[in-house]
């Protein structure tokens, strides 16, 4: 039986520890350099990375098995996410990796792919890599085996296309923006593309050393981002996680304005403006009831996805839809990119107040949180969770208390033993004291 090494989003695992060890990747880029030499001639892909100390040996070992495929390779170095699957489809190649963990801490790295059109691998070309892995690594003879360059430009390509995405007559000049970079594959280009757009730029996170990459920073530790915007008097601060592919804000009084905030000012913007294809935009079952509500109110649809990117762009591709995102800041604009773009989203969102007039917080004002309350329940089977009448029977009850008012979700965790609840309600209590109830529901039953 053909072995699953693939997940929702790559390979990932803590460095050393398989799968994550330099035999594994180096085998994985020989496997997936046979499937694609077996689907054309001359193959050649692009590796980019962030900037975790473990990123050098994973790039190595890629190269090498990539090389001995016969795949030439082209490397960015450090490049966010969404450089990476832009470059690939800009440059005619014909696949994109990156070396990543994203938000994860520095001990852990990951390794996904983008195909040739700049969206992740068909479901078949991930089965076929993975039975490639079952067979023996070889090697090309000398003659055959792949070349490797530099790509010294990937950067200010990738800078370029995002500034190509707002209007010439528009430019951030007079905004004072904080952006903080996470120590990330962002440290370098984020600031740049800014100032390029004209704003005077305060950048935080900038100064990766390896291990650095998310600690205390970035878009899951807004503490620092908030206390720095509110310090240097600016209008707006900037988050970005440690690939880049997602992004936060803050507003001048130090607030945090999330994803889904986010997408539902570009939601409406992308109206406004005519160009929402279908008046609808994606969201996962965790966004805020507060942005089902502002979407409802403009006559904007909301069709609901599980939690997940590929769930997200799964949705979006088959409704033909341009707009979709997460609470996380995770969010797809399908008209500029194919996958999730934090510098892309900071530009979009920055480019609407300036073309608006208004601050961050009064963009995200365009909708009113409903208080959410999250618990996750460890130690519990998922399967007997799932299954369970009493459980089901809870949540019922639960809905049926909250009426219009609120929200309840009750699911597994994809990455990790849990099960979530989440309760939303107008009345922040009532949430806190439902959610506890039905946790305890949960552990019993599981």
């Amino acid at each position: 039986m053909t072995r699953k090494y693939f997940g929702t989003d790559g390979v990932r695992g803590t460095v050393g520890l398989s799968p994550m060890t330099p035999d594994f990747v180096m085998r994985l880029g020989y496997a997936a350099g046979r499937v694609l030499s077996g689907q054309e001639a001359h193959p050649a892909v692009l590796i980019g990375k962030d900037t975790r100390i473990s990123g050098y040996l994973m790039e190595s070992a890629l190269e090498a098995g990539f090389c001995a495929a016969g795949v030439d390779v082209h490397m960015t170095g450090p490049v966010p996410t969404p450089a990476v699957a832009y470059l690939t489809r800009a440059l005619r190649l014909s696949a994109g990796v990156v070396i990543s963990a994203s938000h994860n801490p520095y001990p852990d790295n990951g390794i996904k792919f983008f195909s040739g059109d700049g969206f992740k691998l068909p479901d078949a070309t991930e089965s076929a890599i993975e039975a490639a892995m079952d067979r023996p690594m070889g090697c090309n003879e000398a003659g055959k085996l792949g070349k490797v360059w530099r790509r010294e430009d990937a950067g200010g390509r990738y800078i370029e296309f995002c500034k190509s995405t707002f209007p010439n007559e528009l430019d951030l000049k007079g905004m004072r923006i904080v952006v903080d970079c996470a120590h990330g594959a962002a440290y370098a280009l984020a600031p740049r593309l800014l100032a390029e757009a004209g704003a005077m730029v305060i950048p935080i996170g900038v100064e990766p050393d390896g291990i650095n990459i998310n600690e205390g920073c970035g878009s899951t530790h807004l503490a620092v981002l908030q206390a720095a915007v509110t310090e240097h008097g600016a209008d707006a601060g900037i988050a970005y996680d440690g690939d880049a592919d997602r992004c936060l804000a803050v507003d001048a009084a130090g607030r945090i304005v999330d994803g889904d905030q986010i997408l539902a000012t570009l939601a409406l913007e992308l109206m406004q403006a005519g160009r929402l294809a279908g008046g609808t935009v994606v969201a996962t079952v965790m966004a805020n009831l507060g942005f089902r509500l502002a979407m409802a109110q403009a006559g904007i649809d909301v069709v609901e996805t599980p939690v997940g990117d590929r769930y997200l762009l799964a949705a979006m591709l088959d409704g033909k839809y341009v707009l979709g995102g997460e609470q996380s800041g995770h969010i797809i604009m399908l008209d500029h990119s194919s996958t999730g773009d934090g510098l892309l989203t900071s530009i979009q969102l920055l480019t609407t107040a300036a073309a608006r007039g208004r601050s961050i917080a009064e963009l995200g004002a365009v909708m009113s949180r409903v208080p959410q309350v999250l618990v996750n329940v460890h130690g519990v089977s998922k399967e007997k969770v799932t299954g369970s009448l009493a459980v089901a029977a809870a949540v019922a009850s639960a809905g049926d208390e909250l009426g219009e008012s609120g929200r309840v979700l009750v699911r597994p965790s994809g990455p990790e033993p849990a099960v979530r609840v989440m309760v939303e309600a107008i009345d922040q209590g009532k949430a806190e004291s439902i959610a506890e109830r039905l946790a305890d529901v949960v552990r019993a039953e599981g």
